[in-house]
């Protein structure tokens, strides 16, 4: 009992109070977003979200107060489960154009939402379980990739782009963490670098001279050298020909996805009605059930992945001000728990929940403002969707339960 009790004392209670206000926001805004709809379909996302709120409050509860020592052994356990379940949405998975959700009675749930989980407790502990120094070895990164890149793939079959960018998103932080060298994360990245700069001869030799500069500052082995310096020119110089053999109608999906040509009619139509609504809140916003693109609906998928456009339209910049800081400030607090952790395993999950909420927070409010793609990334804790709200907050809870038991090993 005593042990509880200063467990409990122990735990980072300001990070729950920072994800019930953005809850309240996202609540108050969802409803803002449906309450002048004709749609029954519409309004009845409220009450559905409402009922998802207590199904996902009640398991942050009891993911709070388990034994930190259930985890790490299930977590193979689980990883398999939920590729068998991405598996399953293939073959009888239920969608608009996709097959991304499976039903379970009166819950209809997304398996790649719980995916992110699964995938982060396998890579945890099997990160946990090798030396730090060896995760450097070229059989632990391979490892590590595969982990990931399996659901990725079976994600990116429903189709579903964005989920599938999270798992590649995440993990060159997570192995960061766990030890991996700032000059292999280098490597593993240049590739991707050399690719964007390759369609301009300018910043393509520019980008050669820094990988080459790095190369050299590392005293890498000259096999080491040559064989980056020859990976990185090789993806320069056939990008151009691969894009050049695409179709048009390619080229151009490709483009607006990318943001750099605008769709005015198709993904670009939401772009626009989003800056509309967020630049018309000035800066205390029209006031609650005011907003003239949310009311009169201009903006599609206000209520999912543009949330933050009927928060910035009817708070104006205040709220969106609150709505960011909160975000940074569980961040911030996220991280510090997994570095004072003394648990391997521990430290690594909490990390990695904290890259899935980072990495969907900086895509879908880039999104929203229209420095990133439309990916159709939710915004944690405020988008409409049921799988995503649990996820987020079984997410929340792993965060705290370290937080609980983080003096023990």
């Amino acid at each position: 009992m005593h042990n509880l009790k200063k467990n409990l004392l122990a735990m980072d209670y300001k990070i729950l109070v920072a994800v019930i206000v953005l809850t309240a926001l996202g609540i108050i805004a969802l409803y803002s977003s449906t309450v002048h709809t004709n749609s029954d379909q519409l309004k009845g996302n409220f009450i559905r979200q409402i009922v998802w709120l207590l199904i996902a409050s009640f398991f942050l509860i009891l993911i709070l107060f388990l034994p930190q020592r259930v985890f790490q052994p299930i977590s193979y356990m689980a990883y398999l489960l939920s590729i068998l379940t991405l598996i399953l949405v293939l073959l009888v998975g239920l969608g608009h154009g996709s097959t991304r959700w499976l039903t379970l009675g009166a819950l209809r749930f997304q398996p790649s939402e719980f995916a992110k989980i699964a995938t982060l407790m396998a890579l945890a502990r099997f990160l946990s379980e090798q030396e730090q120094k060896a995760i450097n070895q070229f059989r632990q990164i391979i490892v590590s990739f595969v982990i990931v890149l399996i659901p990725a793939i079976l994600i990116i079959q429903q189709p579903d782009l964005g989920t599938s960018m999270v798992f590649l998103g995440i993990i060159l932080p997570i192995l960061y963490w766990a030890g991996l060298s700032p000059f292999i994360i280098f490597v593993l990245v240049a590739p991707f670098f050399s690719l964007v700069a390759a369609f301009q001869l300018g910043t393509f030799f520019l980008t050669m001279i820094i990988i080459v500069a790095v190369l050299l500052l590392s005293r890498r082995s000259f096999k080491v050298f040559i064989f980056n310096f020859i990976l990185n020119v090789s993806v320069g110089i056939f990008t151009p020909y691969l894009w050049n053999n695409l179709y048009s109608y390619q080229q151009k999906r490709i483009l607006t996805f990318l943001g750099l040509e605008i769709d005015p009619r198709g993904i670009g139509y939401q772009l626009i009605q989003s800056k509309v609504a967020i630049g018309s809140g000035g800066i205390w916003g029209k006031g609650l059930l005011k907003g003239t693109q949310t009311q009169l609906r201009f903006l599609p998928a206000q209520h999912t992945d543009f949330i933050l456009s009927v928060i910035g339209e009817e708070l104006g910049f205040i709220g969106i001000f609150i709505v960011l800081s909160l975000f940074l400030f569980i961040l911030i607090r996220g991280i510090r728990i997994a570095a004072t952790t003394r648990n391997r395993y521990a430290s690594i999950l909490t990390l990695g929940g904290v890259c899935v909420l980072a990495f969907h927070i900086i895509v879908n409010v880039g999104m929203t403002v229209g420095i990133m793609p439309v990916t159709g990334l939710p915004l944690p804790f405020l988008s409409y969707g049921g799988s995503f709200l649990l996820t987020s907050y079984i997410l929340i809870g792993l965060i705290l339960n370290t937080s609980l038991h983080k003096f023990l090993v």
